[in-house]
C-alpha cells in the first residue's frame, strides 16, 4: 500500500508503523488517521505479522498532536463528528486489534499523541519523552479517548491534575505514574521494543488476541470481564495453538505455533 504520511515495513513477524511528518513533528490530521487506519488493518489481516510497533519519525515527536488548523474553525456538529469519527478509525480500532500493539513513544507525545500512544497495548519511552494532554489550554478538552483512557492507567486524580494542568511529564515519571513500562535511550529505543515483540512471537498469536479481549473487556461499561474471560479461556481448547503448545510442553519442546 503507498502511503503519503506514513511509512510500513515488516521484518522477523513485526509490522512497524512510523509516522512521517517530522516537520509537523508527526502531527495527527485527518488524512494521517485514515492512514494509519488502513496501515494496522492491513497489518492485522498479515498472518506473518505477529506484533506491530508504531512510532514517530526523527528524534522530536512521537506525535506532538492533532494539527490544530485543520480544525480551529469547525462547529459543534463537526468538532463532535471529529471526535467520533477518530475514535472508531484509529484509537478504538486499535485498542481492540487482535494483534499486540506497541508505542514506541520517541519525544513529544501530546494530545492526540498521547492518546495514540494509550489505545495502543503498552508503551516503551525513550528517556527524552515528554507526555500530556494540553487541549484545555486551546479551550477544548481531549476527544480521542484521552478523558478516559488516562485515568485507567495513571489514576483518577493524576488524571484529573494533568488534563487539567494542561501541563506535561517527563519519560521517568510516566513510568512511576504505569503509563509506560520502560524508558531507554532514544538510540535503543526500537531495538529494545523489538526484543520485548520477540518474546511475544514466541507465544501463541490465538492466544493473544484473546488475551487482548479478555483484558480490554474490564473497561468497557456493560461488559463483565470475568465471564469474557471464561468464554475465551474456554475457545483455546478448541484451536490448533492449543493442540500444539500443550503437546510441545508434554513431549519436553518448544512449541512451533501457526504464521511462524
Amino acid at each position: 500500500m503507498n502511503f503519503e504520511n506514513i511509512l510500513v515495513t515488516i521484518e522477523n513477524n513485526i509490522g512497524q508503523i512510523t509516522i512521517n511528518r517530522p516537520s509537523k513533528l508527526n502531527a495527527l490530521n485527518v488524512a494521517t488517521i485514515q492512514e494509519l487506519h488502513n496501515a494496522f488493518k492491513n497489518l492485522e489481516s498479515k498472518e506473518e505479522v505477529c506484533v506491530i510497533i508504531i512510532t514517530g519519525e526523527g528524534e522530536k515527536a512521537f506525535v506532538a498532536g492533532a494539527d490544530i488548523a485543520e480544525f480551529a474553525h469547525f462547529s459543534v456538529e463537526e468538532g463532535a463528528q471529529l471526535a467520533a469519527q477518530g475514535q472508531e478509525l484509529l484509537f478504538d480500532f486499535v485498542e481492540n486489534l487482535k494483534k499486540p500493539v506497541i508505542a514506541a513513544v520517541n519525544g513529544f507525545a501530546l494530545g492526540g499523541g498521547l492518546e495514540l500512544a494509550m489505545a495502543c497495548h503498552f508503551r516503551i519511552a525513550s528517556e527524552n519523552a515528554k507526555m500530556g494532554l494540553p487541549e484545555v489550554s486551546l479551550g477544548v478538552i481531549p476527544g480521542y479517548g484521552g478523558t478516559q483512557r488516562l485515568p485507567q492507567l495513571i489514576g483518577k486524580g493524576r488524571a484529573m491534575e494533568l488534563i487539567m494542568t494542561a501541563g506535561m511529564i517527563d519519560a521517568e515519571t510516566a513510568k512511576n505514574y504505569g503509563l509506560v513500562n520502560h524508558v531507554v535511550p532514544q538510540s535503543e529505543l526500537l531495538e529494545f521494543t523489538k526484543s520485548i515483540a520477540i518474546k511475544i512471537i514466541r507465544n501463541s498469536p490465538m492466544a493473544i488476541s484473546k488475551a487482548i479481549k479478555a483484558i480490554n473487556a474490564n473497561y468497557k461499561d456493560g461488559v463483565n470481564g470475568f465471564e469474557t474471560e471464561i468464554k475465551n479461556f474456554g475457545k483455546c481448547f478448541g484451536t490448533e495453538d492449543f493442540k500444539e503448545g500443550t503437546t510441545a510442553f508434554l513431549e519436553k519442546r518448544k512449541a512451533v505455533f501457526k504464521g511462524k
